[in-house]
């Protein structure tokens, strides 16, 4: 199956918070227990890495994603993200990604460099 598809759409040097809850079919809350979340923004896939999203787990279903205002100022105009679930039984599942603008920021916005 492929990931569904989320794209982001940040403000340079904002920070930006988001809750993600995961269903089975159904409508059954995804067990998410002993599950490592991973989330990455990069320039493309296979890209260097431009960050790290940081994900914290609530069970039984709830995976939340913050990108810290220092690390937002730091990203390119456009890039690639995904969300990767490692499962214990060593199972990996990607069940969401997407394209990620950067709007430029004003407020303590420092020109390009020449």
């Amino acid at each position: 199956m492929q990931p569904a598809n989320l794209p982001l759409e940040i403000y340079r040097g904002d920070s930006q918070r988001m809750q993600i809850k995961l269903y089975a079919p159904g409508m059954v809350p995804l067990d998410l227990t002993d599950v490592v979340a991973k989330s990455q923004i990069r320039d493309r896939p296979a890209g260097d890495t431009i960050v790290e999203l940081i994900c914290t787990i609530t069970l039984p279903n709830i995976i939340d994603l913050e990108l810290t205002a220092a690390d937002s100022q730091n990203l390119p105009v456009s890039g690639v993200w995904d969300l990767q679930l490692t499962f214990p039984a060593g199972e990996v599942k990607t069940p969401l990604a997407g394209q990620v603008s950067v709007v430029p920021d004003v407020t303590d916005s420092t020109p390009p460099a020449p």
